[in-house]
């Protein structure tokens, strides 16, 4: 992709007003006015464009997408197979999905098909090749979308007989997969292969080695399907660019391994902004370290392919974006990576089950509408900041997540089977390591470690033997790692390590867990330390370690329970560098001294200075962004941020010289 502009669109849908060409012409100058410079089409389009089994419909498209291109608009053109037409399922029911309770699904919602299917394949080749033979080298076309949140699983008899291919290629012979699983236990052993079955609310469900690898499976059929769609385009347009909008903490795909396959990672964005739990800032760190993750799947710039401009209609409490919310969510995309930024969708649906989603044009159609008014505003900031385009990010901290080790750990059946959220333990140091204007990247236990100073590795319960040594070696050539509770306990099939954990890291870390503790929710036990760059006190919950030390340093130790004195927290060296390891989960607040103490002297913050309290500072390449995620004005080295507001800095030698200082969205519902 170019990198001269930041994109801003959004998903068109003209299919939809088809019979009214006043708002077809419509869209075309709200979209100049707004400077929107893409649109996601035809996502969900395949009944308009194949109304019959191979009678293909496409003129309406060839002359939207011409009129798009004649008004400066380019095309992220989709494929539309994530909701197929009903004369589809009629003739071919097959393709409909079976769920984990073995019913065949009704036609119906999206996504209902069978990613294994044949025919399915077949019918999604055919209109993928209609669109590339005569879209596909369209100069308005710029990139491909393949279908639309690619997501669930079917267990029908073609995916079960897939899955027994995908356990044969991976162990080899059955004797394997049962030592792999362990089932012994409880009577499980498996004579052969065709005894497997997908787990099953009325079948099995308790071998965890069998869980785990159907997630695998699950994750690496739909990667397959999506590479069939992308290789089908690329038959016809073998320069053909293409893109998949994954989703937030979605469970079903490893994204690691999807974006090995695809040209740009997209995702969808749709964070509950001014809810009474958090502050604008704990979203605003929520959604950065997705931001974040998208860009380092693939280490180079994303796109945000979809978000909201004002409330959505599905969430349960679908709350507005009070003014310049918008403007801040999408600038918070730049700052961390983001190359293009859109909305689902352009104009709002007139009737089913979005129609009250927002979009940029509402339904008053009116262009001093506020919601479209602060989306032009955007598109207009989004011109004057375009040179950060393209802008890469340095390596400074790493934070390992890890797909295979949230299947495991969210499985395992203990110690604590409720509350667990893997998500708000990567949460917390993700937010520590930012508030000290240390750029954070995440990656799982196929990344390469070089480059990076601070590597963090949160509940990794599933260590896999070969990151166990990459860690070791990142240590001993002068890395800092940083390692928690409820880490190193099992293999890559979650069979329990023998010996001393956490697994083959207790002589890096100087620590060696004795024994867990639960805690109910609310339960805590106190911490105290003596060191002056910690707080005094804190409190563990969730999960409390017995560690015993071996050799490391204790910074903070339990002060209560029978545990007292036992190490919170602990330092050690190894080789040329250094290892911690935190023993519970404590105060988020807790996490920003924590990590202004480990990168101490390690890594820079892009900041010269400290930030005040709920303003973040973010870097891409020569570019610096501070970010105000508050409803005050802020000082911070002599200029004022608006609430809400972003200022954008250009590196020149050591200083820092303003390049953009946004002005505060001002609107009133009063005239």
């Amino acid at each position: 992709m170019p990198h001269s502009k930041v994109y801003y669109g959004a998903d068109y849908n003209p299919d939809q007003w088809l019979d009214r060409p006043d708002i077809l012409a419509q869209d075309i100058e709200l979209m100049k006015k707004a400077n929107i410079s893409v649109v996601s089409l035809g996502i969900f389009a395949w009944a308009t464009l194949e109304p019959e089994e191979g009678k293909y419909n496409l003129d309406w498209m060839a002359k939207i997408i011409d009129d798009l291109y004649a008004a400066g608009v380019r095309v992220n053109l989709a494929t539309p197979s994530g909701a197929r037409p009903a004369w589809m399922t009629r003739k071919y029911p097959e393709v409909l999905r079976v769920g984990a309770n073995r019913v065949r699904n009704l036609f119906g919602e999206r996504h209902n098909h069978c990613y294994t299917s044949p025919v399915y394949r077949e019918k999604v080749k055919q209109m993928n090749q209609q669109l590339a033979a005569r879209f596909g080298r369209h100069p308005g076309v710029i990139m491909w979308h393949l279908s639309n949140e690619y997501g669930g699983e079917c267990h029908c008899e073609l995916c079960q007989e897939a899955f027994r291919g995908w356990l044969r290629e991976k162990y080899g012979t059955i004797e394997a997969v049962n030592k792999a699983w362990n089932s012994k236990f409880w009577s499980h052993d498996y004579p052969d292969f065709s005894y497997i079955e997908s787990p099953a609310p009325h079948g099995e469900n308790s071998v965890h080695g069998l869980k785990l690898d159907w997630k695998r499976f699950v994750s690496h059929q739909t990667i397959d399907f999506m590479k069939w769609e992308r290789d089908c385009l690329r038959e016809i347009v073998p320069e053909s660019k293409v893109c998949a909008n994954m989703m937030y903490f979605y469970d079903g795909i490893d994204y690691f391994d999807m974006a090995k396959e695809i040209d740009l990672a997209t995702w969808d964005a749709y964070p509950t902004w001014h809810k009474p739990t958090e502050t604008i800032e704990d979203t605003a760190i929520d959604t950065a370290f997705m931001h974040d993750l998208y860009y380092s799947v693939k280490g180079q710039p994303f796109w945000l392919m979809e978000n909201c401009p004002g409330p959505t209609n599905w969430q349960p409490i679908s709350k507005g974006k009070k003014p310049g919310m918008n403007i801040f969510a999408g600038l918070q995309t730049v700052a961390h990576g983001g190359d293009g930024v859109l909305y689902f969708q352009w104009r709002q649906s007139q009737g089913s089950s979005e129609k009250f989603h927002a979009a940029v044009v509402s339904h008053d159609c009116r262009e001093d509408n506020r919601i479209y008014m602060e989306c032009a505003e955007l598109g207009s900031i989004l011109k004057e900041i375009a040179p950060v385009a393209g802008a890469k990010r340095e390596k400074q901290a790493a934070i390992v997540y890890d797909w295979s080790n949230k299947w495991a750990l969210e499985d395992a059946q203990g110690p604590r089977n409720k509350g667990l959220s893997y998500k708000h333990e990567l949460l917390r140091h993700h937010q520590g390591l930012t508030q000290n204007g240390i750029d954070v990247q995440i990656i799982n236990q196929d990344s390469d470690l070089t480059g990076y100073k601070v590597v963090v590795a949160p509940m990794l319960y599933m260590l896999r033997e070969d990151f166990c040594e990459k860690l070791r070696r990142f240590v001993q050539d002068g890395g800092v790692l940083v390692v928690t509770y409820w880490s190193g306990v099992v293999n890559e099939t979650d069979l329990c390590y023998l010996g001393d954990t956490p697994h083959n890291l207790t002589d890096v870390l100087g620590v060696r867990r004795m024994e867990i503790d639960a805690m109910y929710d609310g339960e805590t036990r106190r911490c105290v330390t003596e060191s002056d760059e910690l707080p005094q006190v804190a409190h563990g919950s969730i999960l409390c370690e017995v560690a015993a030390l071996e050799g490391a340093q204790p910074l903070m130790v339990y002060d209560e329970d029978y545990f007292s004195g036992a190490p919170v927290v602990t330092e050690h060296a190894f080789g040329k560098g250094k290892a911690y390891y935190i023993a519970t989960r404590l105060e988020r607040d807790f996490y920003k001294p924590l990590y202004r103490l480990i990168c101490e002297d390690v890594v820079s913050s892009c900041w010269p200075t400290h930030l005040p309290e709920g303003v973040h500072a973010s870097a891409r390449g020569e570019y610096v962004f501070l970010q105000n995620m508050t409803e005050a004005y802020v000082w911070a080295e002599n200029l004022e941020l608006a609430p809400y507001c972003m200022a954008v800095y250009k590196r020149e030698g050591d200083a820092l010289v303003l390049v953009y200082n946004q002005p505060e969205f001002k609107w009133s519902p009063i005239k």
